[in-house]
């Protein structure tokens, strides 16, 4: 069981983010911001320490203490995410100071998040910050040489001889046919034997054009909520986040504003637990959720976390994917603050996601 963990670059400020969301805006912003909706409600969340960590003044420093945190307990690499537009690349500083730093010692990929951004937090997803698009040969060919860097470094992961290029959804790609023959064939011509195509399976589908995917990871929790919950689970959930809706319209502003989506977190772990996966399917779940620092009283939370129930659902996707020559487990993830989606140590549960992790690895 090789468990890689998401890694979300959003820890260091650039002048996109301060032109769209404000001076200095980082996840930390939003993280902190944080407001309990209801009773129980755990928020803010805190890490460990008061580390609110710049991944651009001390990027160096703070990739390798996190890298020295993922190897003692047991975390096989990170896949990172990068955000590239046509040419164009933001959040770049962690990966680029990754890459200069050899001495940083962890496994990872990188996985393109390959979505036009838009203003969704503030629920106006019709306002484009920057599109994504996907151009011709030759600008495939400037992305290609721009990842060629990493592909060569030693600590980054390959299936084989060949770089893992992790997307998270190649099916909004209509060219990716041609895009990932000239990929394979420039890669060859590094000396490579082309490259591994990780396709996402999550919430807004998945790829069905099987001979162009090598693999698939399900991005968790949206996957299972989407497709799994079953018809009655369904109905539920969407009656119950409808009747709240409903609430707040018409009261909110005087009698305050009420969370509108909650589930059981045991339900969707199930549901991760109990699926078939095959040869080329790797698993994906949480530790936890809750977007609220994000959406506000629009976010999701997931009830009934713990790392309790995480390594109970990551032992049995264990014996799942047990003697395969890539058991990868993608764990959503390291340090996704603003959804709550992290193992990173915090001041209520100290390291008991990492110890868990490390348990489970044995």
């Amino acid at each position: 069981m090789k468990i890689m963990c998401m890694y979300l670059p959003q820890f260091h400020t650039f002048p996109e983010n301060d032109m769209w969301w404000g001076r200095n805006y980082t996840e930390w912003v939003a993280v902190k911001r944080a407001l309990p909706l209801f009773k129980g409600h755990d928020q803010p969340r805190v890490p460990l320490g008061g580390n609110y960590y710049d991944l651009d003044k001390d990027g160096a420093k703070v990739l390798a203490d996190q890298a020295g945190m993922a190897k003692k307990y047991g975390v096989y690499g990170w896949s990172i995410y990068q955000y590239y537009f046509n040419g164009k690349v933001l959040m770049e500083k962690p990966l680029r100071t990754l890459l200069e730093h050899p001495e940083i010692d962890i496994r990872y990929n990188i996985c393109w998040a390959n979505e036009t951004w838009t203003r969704t937090w503030y629920g106006q997803s019709d306002q484009i910050l920057i599109a994504q698009e996907y151009g011709s040969r030759s600008d495939w060919k400037k992305y290609f040489d721009y990842l060629l860097p990493f592909f060569k470094d030693e600590r980054y992961i390959k299936v084989g001889n060949r770089p893992v290029w992790q997307i998270y959804k190649t099916f909004d790609i209509p060219c990716f046919d041609e895009m990932r023959s000239a990929f394979d064939g420039w890669a060859k011509e590094e000396g490579f034997d082309g490259v591994y195509v990780i396709s996402g399976k999550g919430a807004a589908g998945s790829d069905a054009r099987a001979d162009l995917i090598d693999a698939y990871y399900y991005f968790e929790p949206g996957y299972t909520l989407k497709n799994d919950l079953g018809a009655a689970g369904t109905f539920c959930y969407n009656a119950g986040t409808l009747i709240r809706s409903i609430r707040n319209h018409l009261v909110g502003a005087k009698m305050g504003y009420v969370l509108e989506r909650r589930i059981s977190a045991p339900r969707i772990m199930k549901a991760i637990a109990s699926r078939n996966y095959a040869e080329n399917e790797f698993p994906g779940l949480i530790p936890d959720w809750d977007n609220t620092p994000r959406r506000g009283y629009k976010g999701l939370v997931y009830t009934g976390t713990s790392p309790e129930l995480f390594e109970e659902t990551l032992r049995r996707l264990k014996e799942k994917t047990e003697g395969r020559d890539n058991g990868f487990i993608y764990v959503n993830a390291w340090n996704e603050w603003g959804e709550g989606a992290f193992v990173e140590p915090d001041e209520k549960r100290g390291f008991a996601y990492l110890e868990a992790i490390k348990r489970a690895v044995g």
